[in-house]
This record gives structure tokens, C-alpha cells and sequence, in this order.
């Protein structure tokens, strides 16, 4: 029996799918997609021939009958998620039902849009003497979240702080960041499609988040924290008086 692979896409750009996840389209039959968010490029890869399902109009036992019965007849199957799919990916109902109908399935992890979004901000979440802890998180909307991971309780830690699936919340994000604990002045970024051809990147201050969205309302990321500011401690690890087990200490 073939083995299912789940295959991040990457945040967009279509030379951001890793070289696996590239040779696995190539070589397959059969591509369900997460059409309302992967970008069309990336189905170029596959071969002629190959049929596509578009995961968008589907419901999750639409999608496993249509592994199944593909599974059956000997064909190789990829289910494409958009970024790297263990993060707001609903990949685990899918591989328990898998399980459950003895189908075997690996993952081929993806480059996440959090990765692409500091890199077109051209920034490092971890910065010494900042931060070095990121919460990869969420606002509760029609997914809720547990009570002791609201905003307004992480913000508390005031960490770096990568939002998805939040945009069209800003004014309530904006307003649970400031109660939570970040300074209204705290540099903030939106950065919408992050690595596609059409991206944006609005810079900001928490405050004045719902304000300067210009109309984006999905497909972004926020970005929070002094790590988008300009003051930081020089790492350690490349300091003349510190030594490894590469170099000594010079001074």
C-alpha cells in the first residue's frame, strides 16, 4: 500500500517548497490542496495527469474518502497545506482517520509564513537582551482558545509575538495586547502574504494596529515585540572574550 505523504507548501513563494516536497509533486497521482491558501504556481510541479482536489470545497471525510479510494487503486497521493502544516494545519483529525483505515503517511515539513515574515522584515525574533522566547499564537474567533492562552494572558510575558489567523481582529488584538502588558508604543508589523509576489508590509506600534491595516482582513501575520526596535545586546557567541569549543577567548 502507497504511503500518503502531507507536504508543507511553504509561507507562498513557489522556490520556497523544500526540494522533497517539490519531488513528491512531481511524483504524484493524486494532489489534494488547501486552495484558499496555497499558491497556484506550486501545482506546475506536478505531472501531466495528476488529478487535483481542491481541499477549499471539501469536508474533512470528503478528503479522506478521496485518499482512500486513490490509495486503493496503488496511487500516490499528497495532501499539500499551506506553510509547514503542524501549525494551524487540522492535519492531526486527518492522519487518526488515516490510521484508523490503516493507510500509512509521513509528513515533509514546509518553511511557515512566521519564517517568511522575518525575513522580509529582515529581523530576528530572538534577539539578546530582548527577547528569546516566541509565542506563535492566535485571537479566538470561531476556533476558540483555551483560557489561559488568550492574548491578553500571553501578552503578560511581553516575548516576541507572531499572530496568524488574527487580522481581521486587529482593534480587539491591538486593545488585548496593550491590557495584557505591551506598551501601546511597542513596534508592530502586519505582514500580509509574506515571500508572494503581492506582498505588504505595514510597520507600526501596537496602538495603532487596527489603524494602519489599509484593509487587510487575511492572509497576514502581525508581528509583535521589541525585537522590531533598534536596541539590543551583542550575542555572546561571537564576543572576543568568550570561548567555544572552536575558538578561544581573545581578550
Amino acid at each position: 500500500m502507497n504511503t500518503v505523504h502531507f507536504v508543507g507548501a511553504g509561507p507562498g513563494a513557489a522556490d520556497l517548497l523544500t526540494l522533497r516536497g517539490k519531488s513528491l509533486l512531481e511524483n504524484a497521482d493524486l494532489v489534494i490542496y488547501a486552495g484558499s491558501l496555497v499558491n497556484p504556481e506550486l501545482l506546475t510541479y506536478t505531472r501531466e495527469g495528476c488529478a487535483l482536489h481542491n481541499s477549499a470545497t471539501m469536508t474533512l471525510d470528503e478528503v479522506i474518502h478521496c485518499i482512500e479510494a486513490a490509495v486503493g487503486m496503488g496511487k500516490s497521493v499528497v495532501r499539500l497545506h499551506t506553510g509547514d502544516p503542524s501549525l494551524y494545519g487540522a492535519i492531526r483529525e486527518q492522519m487518526d482517520k488515516l490510521t484508523a483505515l490503516g493507510i500509512d503517511y509521513e509528513i515533509c515539513p514546509g518553511v511557515s509564513s512566521f519564517s517568511a515574515a522575518a525575513a522580509s522584515l529582515k529581523a530576528e525574533y530572538t534577539l539578546p537582551g530582548v527577547s528569546q522566547t516566541v509565542i506563535l499564537t492566535r485571537a479566538a474567533g470561531k476556533t476558540p482558545v483555551p483560557e489561559s492562552e488568550t492574548i491578553r494572558a500571553l501578552a503578560a510575558h511581553q516575548a516576541t509575538m507572531v499572530l496568524f489567523l488574527s487580522a481581521a481582529l486587529l482593534e480587539s488584538v491591538a486593545n488585548d495586547l496593550v491590557s495584557g502588558g505591551y506598551a501601546p508604543e511597542t513596534p508592530a508589523a502586519i505582514v500580509y502574504k509574506a515571500s508572494w509576489k503581492d506582498e505588504k508590509i505595514v510597520r507600526c506600534t501596537v496602538g495603532s494596529l487596527a489603524e494602519s491595516a489599509g484593509g487587510v482582513a487575511k492572509t497576514a501575520l502581525i508581528c509583535v515585540g521589541d525585537f522590531l526596535g533598534s536596541d539590543y545586546a551583542l550575542s555572546r557567541l561571537y564576543a572576543p572574550d568568550f570561548s567555544t569549543g572552536y575558538r578561544e577567548a581573545t581578550e
